[in-house]
């Protein structure tokens, strides 16, 4: 599943430019367990800011930086614990953070669990091919800051609409951005444009996230891990680990949940979309605005077969929380109305659109479920508001002053009264019915065989297991590029 074919002369040429670029690459288990990251690195990366262009930031691609701009080490899983004067839930809903990785996206991650097997083997050739990111959010940032530090050129495919502040960061740091239109909730027209690109260009390298397994393995342990850790740091005696929502996009995130199961089979996977694009929930289609979770298809690296319920948000009780959560009037109705504690609310800047989706679905899990305070709920912040200012500026053109009236609206409909509606427990067949739909999508489109797709449903221990253990080869792969 995930191919560790060695093509020497390039991984040749990969190993003299890392060495030239003084590269050492981090394992997956390092990036599992900082503990194992050897001590002059710890130090070294005293001297080094989150967001610099330094390869020693590699080693940073964890949920377990120190939360500081500037010289952090290690230590727990970065999370955030929901008031429930916030959520209106009895259940205890926890967020991995990603604001405290670098590029402030946890996307980074991704995009390394899809570079380094093609770099450790010599299937990129980081000298003569540039590194293809397609994306309908945060992945192409991710991997045009690894390829960045890597020294090799890229190239972003992003659909045009995506916020503003996404292309600017990304200006000058890609050799070159691909502006797709209409693409944010269709990634048919990402795959058109990086499969030309793969017709007319044959030094382009398409590092796919939503068919790499090493997305899915880096999640698998990586996120798993911190996600288990945050669990066990929060449960007390008697406290059950109920449930996990993660909105789908390239279902990387959603892979954790095959750890998560193993260690708490009990525990129900819920994978989020949009009401607006309802993919997985009635085959639908459609427009939103929740940027980053692209729809109209099933990813190839979502295990169906582990999530559990497929639930809905309103893109625009979404919008209403991005600006409750970021406005001033907003903050002080949360702080002196609405009775949140004041230092969480200064954090609120750390939820981005799809973060918001996230923990509307837990709250919807919370509802259907009827879980009470012995039972914690975990999801992700994938990025925060920093990459949605503009979005914040046209909704302020449109809507006009936000006041207290406003944000004690917006708390009461966007929040406090989600309901059950829009959640669905899948049945077998209901599982299978979406797996089936990757069909349309990877075999008639893509490429893959259906052989492949079947394996995927009916031989696990052959596909998903094996790409869970491959952290073993992969990790050799790694330590030999280090040392050779």
């Amino acid at each position: 599943m995930i191919d560790f074919t060695i093509c020497r002369e390039a991984l040749a040429r990969n190993i003299r430019k890392a060495r030239e670029n003084h590269i050492t690459l981090p394992t997956i288990a390092q990036l599992k367990d900082p503990r194992f990251i050897p001590g002059h690195i710890i130090d070294a990366l005293r001297k080094v800011g989150m967001q610099e262009f330094n390869p020693l930031n590699l080693f940073r691609i964890t949920w377990k930086n120190e939360p500081v701009d500037f010289g952090g080490t290690f230590g727990k899983p970065n999370i955030l614990e929901l008031p429930p004067e916030l959520t209106g839930v009895k259940a205890r809903i926890f967020c991995l953070v990603g604001k405290w990785f670098p590029t402030g996206c946890h996307k980074v991650g991704a995009a390394y669990g899809c570079m380094v097997p093609k770099l450790v083997t010599g299937q990129f050739d980081a000298v003569n091919q540039k590194s293809v990111w397609p994306s309908t959010g945060n992945f192409c940032r991710g991997g045009a800051f690894n390829a960045k530090i890597l020294a090799c050129e890229s190239i972003a495919v992003m659909p045009e609409n995506m916020s503003r502040e996404r292309f600017e960061w990304l200006s000058g740091i890609v050799n070159e951005t691909l502006k797709i239109s209409n693409g944010d909730s269709n990634v048919k027209a990402v795959f058109d444009c990086v499969n030309e690109l793969k017709r007319t260009r044959r030094d382009a390298v398409i590092f796919n996230q939503f068919d790499e397994m090493g997305n899915h393995l880096w999640h698998y342990h990586v996120t798993g891990t911190a996600a288990e850790e945050a669990f066990q740091h929060m449960a007390r005696p008697g406290d059950r680990f109920a449930g996990v929502c993660f909105a789908t996009g390239s279902a990387g995130t959603i892979g954790c949940a095959d750890f998560l199961k193993e260690q708490h089979p009990q525990l129900k996977v819920a994978a989020v979309e949009s009401v607006q694009c309802p993919t997985m929930w009635n085959n639908g289609f459609g427009e939103h605005r929740i940027e980053g979770i692209g729809d109209r298809h099933v990813p190839w690296i979502h295990n169906i077969r582990t999530t559990d319920d497929v639930i809905c948000i309103d893109d625009a009780d979404s919008m209403k929380l991005l600006r409750l959560f970021n406005e001033p009037a907003g903050r002080q109705y949360l702080k002196e109305i609405a009775h949140v504690d004041p230092e969480f609310v200064d954090k609120l800047g750390w939820f981005g659109i799809s973060g918001i989706a996230n923990i509307l679905a837990c709250v919807k899990m919370a509802k259907y479920y009827e879980l009470t305070e012995r039972d914690i709920l975990g999801t992700v912040l994938t990025d925060t508001s920093v990459l949605y200012a503009s979005r914040i500026r046209e909704l302020a053109e449109q809507q006009g002053t936000y006041s207290l009236y406003t944000a004690a609206a917006d708390h009461a409909s966007a929040m406090l009264s989600q309901k059950t509606d829009y959640v669905r427990e899948l049945t077998y067949p209901e599982r299978k019915q979406i797996h089936n739909l990757k069909y349309y999508t990877w075999v008639e489109q893509q490429g893959h065989r259906a052989a492949d797709l079947n394996a995927l449903w009916y031989d696990p221990e052959h596909t998903w297991h094996a790409v869970h253990q491959s952290i073993t080869r992969l990790d050799e792969l790694i330590q030999e590029f280090n040392g050779g």
